[in-house]
């Protein structure tokens, strides 16, 4: 190797090494170089995916676990998770099915208010939980590297399997007011898993936004009972509406609402009185639609932010 020699004012000499070859590279040419990649940095979506399958045990175990801590400093434990929903129900009932008289030409009120209360619930709750998957976890967020949209879709999980002890009170509920079981029970696999894919889909939107804006969970609750009175869960959206002349644009939005569109098929399904004439045309395309739209377009939205959670 060459050297270049120099004298100084006291006449030593000097050894200089020639220039380095990655003088004038840019930091992110020299990382290319050298097979560097940036810690942290977002994958590609089919290599998210690939990632986010590899972890399903622990999407599981985390739901399972959050969901047994969750009620773990209550003396009744896990019988919250079925009296919330009930209690809420009664109250519902004494307000609007006595006092109001929202129970008026709905045949098997009790049945059709508490399947509103359980089905509105899983959503509401998948919500709630998406809006502080991030902000609420941000320690185990900066201490391990993984997939993020892990934390709202166990959140959802959780949700879920919190409505399997639900289903099996409601399903009481239904032999109490003699509905006995038929084979368009079989119809709850289908309506609750596009449900699934709808509320997973609104929680990774509401993470993104909460992980950015925490305030947002304390607006939530307000957002979410306004949606629950468009929703039809204490009163039939039909017979409200008849002779009532309203806009047409309002009577589309309330047919399409997806909160209403769920809780219908799991009438349908569930209650002998409620009637295929009492859904909203075309309800399946519906359903099968917003899973679709909400589920793809909410994975993607919260995908394109992987790299900023936790960070600031």
């Amino acid at each position: 190797m060459s050297t270049v020699s120099e004298t100084t004012h006291d006449s030593a000499v000097a050894m200089s090494a020639p220039p380095s070859s990655d003088e004038g590279l840019t930091p992110a040419q020299r990382a290319q170089k050298y097979g560097l990649s940036q810690s942290g940095a977002r994958p590609g979506l089919p290599e998210y995916v690939r990632q986010l399958w590899d972890r399903r045990h622990f999407i599981s175990a985390f739901a399972s676990a959050k969901l047994t801590a969750q009620y773990s400093q209550a003396k009744l434990g896990q019988v919250w998770q079925v009296a919330t929903p009930l209690l809420n129900a009664l109250v519902y009932y004494l307000i609007f099915g006595l006092l109001i008289g929202t129970r008026k030409g709905v045949p098997d009120f009790v049945p059709f208010l508490v399947t509103g209360v359980f089905i509105f619930t899983f959503t509401q709750s998948s919500v709630m939980a998406g809006t502080r998957a991030i902000s609420g976890n941000l320690g185990l967020v900066r201490a391990l590297h993984f997939p993020r949209a892990c934390l709202p879709i166990s959140f959802c999980l959780m949700q879920l399997q919190q409505l399997f002890f639900s289903m099996g009170v409601l399903v009481l509920i239904l032999l109490g007011f003699g509905q006995l079981p038929t084979w368009s029970w079989l119809l709850v696999v289908p309506a609750l898993a596009l449900q699934f894919v709808f509320n997973t889909g609104l929680a990774m939107v509401m993470a993104r936004l909460g992980s950015k804006t925490p305030d947002l969970a304390q607006l939530m609750p307000f957002i979410m009972r306004t949606w629950m009175y468009a929703s039809g869960v204490m009163f039939s959206i039909d017979l409200i509406l008849k002779g009532k002349h309203v806009p047409a644009f309002v009577e589309i939005v309330l047919n399409a609402n997806p909160a209403a569109i769920y809780i219908d098929l799991m009438r349908f399904a569930l209650i002998d009185s409620f009637h295929a004439s009492q859904l909203p045309p075309h309800v399946w395309a519906f359903a099968g639609g917003w899973a679709l739209v909400m589920g793809v377009v909410g994975f993607v939205y919260f995908w394109k932010a992987e790299e900023r959670y936790g960070r600031g």
